[in-house]
């Protein structure tokens, strides 16, 4: 349904396909860049993988926590996928093109698993703090069926929330240049290739997409701001104070790596001289996050350390 909507608004356009500038167009680097980034994908492969693996086969891990914790490297394989695969792509090819319908639906699979993520992490700031802070109803709070009921909701809401902008993109015109200064089919970029009035754009993608990072990041932060303030003011103790950043250091960290790039990219307006750090903020988020996770998860947290050694 999704493909055959995009396909109708096809013959909206002159422009039937995209040229993706890429990362560099220094063709000496291009095989150095292949290689690096082929390197960073299987590594964020194996690493979610394994993590995702572990967490469905090992029976301590079925927990709330761990289920939440068990969407993220999924998110991640399958983020890391919409871009990567194309890139390495174009990394060996001359052309570099891709059509009108795989940049859309390249469009709408990015935006729809980085506002999932994005709100998945406020789901586990939400479990961290009743796990910390209401002990005794835990269970009771995060029962089985409303993990699942949040998670199924973060789904729908990320992939409605994508929809709007791929639909909202497939109807504007693009008359001129189809040169996209990225490595990816993203929303600004493709606005600054559009004719005619791109306003009610702008403004979906500063307002919808910004209350979603921004307010996933905000309700993130204030769940770890009340477990601090939870344990200082229930201890008096610095001991205790402690606790919370070794508890949910894991977490906060896996925020800030994911939201603050992609904020920063959102919020600045464009211009030719943010270009290249747009690709380098854009590399941080969609390359480097999906690679640092597994580690952070395993590094930080001793349960998956030790299902990891039982599984291999």
């Amino acid at each position: 349904m999704l493909f055959s909507l995009f396909q109708l608004m096809l013959n909206q356009t002159s422009v039937t396909e995209f040229l993706l500038l890429g990362v560099t167009d220094i063709q000496e680097l291009q095989p150095v860049l292949f290689v690096v980034f082929l390197a960073t994908y299987i590594v964020s492969l194996a690493g979610n993988g394994a993590i995702l693996m572990v967490v469905i086969s090992y029976s301590r891990l079925h927990s709330p926590m761990y289920f939440f914790l068990g969407n993220q490297p999924c998110l991640d394989i399958c983020y890391s996928t919409v871009t990567l695969p194309k890139m390495l792509e174009n990394f060996l090819s001359t052309h570099k093109t891709i059509s009108f319908l795989g940049c859309t639906s390249q469009l709408h699979f990015f935006h729809f698993l980085g506002s999932t993520e994005s709100m998945l992490l406020a789901v586990m700031g939400f479990d961290r703090f009743v796990a910390i802070c209401k002990p005794f109803y835990y269970t009771l709070i995060m029962s089985h069926q409303f993990c699942i009921q949040m998670a199924v909701t973060i789904w729908i809401i990320g992939f409605f929330h994508a929809l709007l902008h791929s639909i909202m993109t497939s109807h504007l015109n693009f008359c001129g240049s189809n040169r996209i200064h990225q490595f990816f089919c993203d929303v600004k970029p493709l606005l600054e290739l559009a004719c005619g009035n791109t306003e009610l754009n702008e403004w979906l993608l500063n307002t919808v997409t910004g209350t979603i990072a921004t307010g996933s990041c905000f309700l993130t932060c204030l769940s770890y701001f009340y477990i601090i303030i939870y344990l200082f003011f229930k201890t008096h103790s610095c001991s205790m104070l402690h606790k919370a950043p070794s508890t949910c250091a894991s977490y906060f960290l896996a925020v800030i790596l994911f939201h603050i790039p992609g904020i920063f990219v959102y919020i600045h307006r464009a211009s030719s001289s943010s270009m290249d750090q747009d690709q380098i903020i854009a590399i941080m988020y969609t390359v480097v996050t999906p690679v640092l996770n597994p580690l952070i998860y395993t590094l930080r947290n001793k349960e998956v350390k030790g299902a990891l050694r039982r599984v291999m």
